[in-house]
C-alpha cells in the first residue's frame, strides 16, 4: 500500500500526475480485492488476489521506467519510497532468469518451499508432464517459470 500524503510528506516529482490515473485504479482494485468476502476460501487464497494487483502495479511502475523509459528516475524513485511498487521484485526482474518471476515468495529457500527448494511454479513447463497444471501456493499464479 502506497503511504499517506501529508501536508509534511514531498509532493511528487514532475510526470506523477501523467500516471496517476493508472495509479488510483489500482489503487480502487486493491480497496474492492481487501474487502471482498473470503468465505469458503483456504487462508492463502483470500490473499491472492491483493497480491496479483500488487504484481501488477509493480510490473506497471517497472515497464515504464526500464522497458517504455517514460518515467524519470526522479518519480521511479518517489513511486518506490512511497510503496507504490515492490522493490525487491523489480530488482530480481532486472536479472536474467526472473523476468517473469511472480512474488518473492517463490524464490525463497528458507521457511517457504519443500526441503529448500524453490516453488513449483518456477519449475520449466517442459521438465513437467503433459496435462499438469500448477498453481502456486503463495500467490496463485499458474506458473511463472521461463520455460514456456
Amino acid at each position: 500500500m502506497p503511504k499517506i500524503r501529508t501536508s509534511r510528506t514531498k509532493p511528487p516529482p514532475e510526470g506523477y500526475e501523467d500516471i496517476a490515473d493508472v495509479l488510483e485504479d489500482y489503487e480502487k482494485k486493491m480497496r474492492d480485492a481487501e474487502n471482498e468476502s473470503h468465505e469458503g476460501k483456504r487462508k492463502a487464497e483470500s490473499v491472492w488476489p491483493i497480491m496479483r494487483i500488487s504484481h501488477a502495479r509493480s510490473r506497471y511502475i517497472y515497464d515504464l521506467y526500464y522497458k517504455r523509459e517514460l518515467i524519470s528516475r526522479e518519480l521511479y524513485d518517489w513511486l518506490i519510497k512511497q510503496k507504490y511498487a515492490d522493490a525487491d521484485l523489480i530488482a530480481k526482474w532486472k536479472k536474467q532468469g526472473y523476468e517473469k518471476l511472480c512474488c518473492v515468495r517463490c524464490i525463497q529457500t528458507r521457511d517457504m518451499n519443500f526441503q529448500g527448494s524453490t516453488c513449483i511454479c518456477r519449475v520449466p513447463k517442459a521438465v513437467l508432464k503433459k496435462g499438469t497444471v500448477v498453481e502456486c501456493p503463495h500467490c496463485g499464479c499458474r506458473g511463472c517459470s521461463s520455460g514456456d
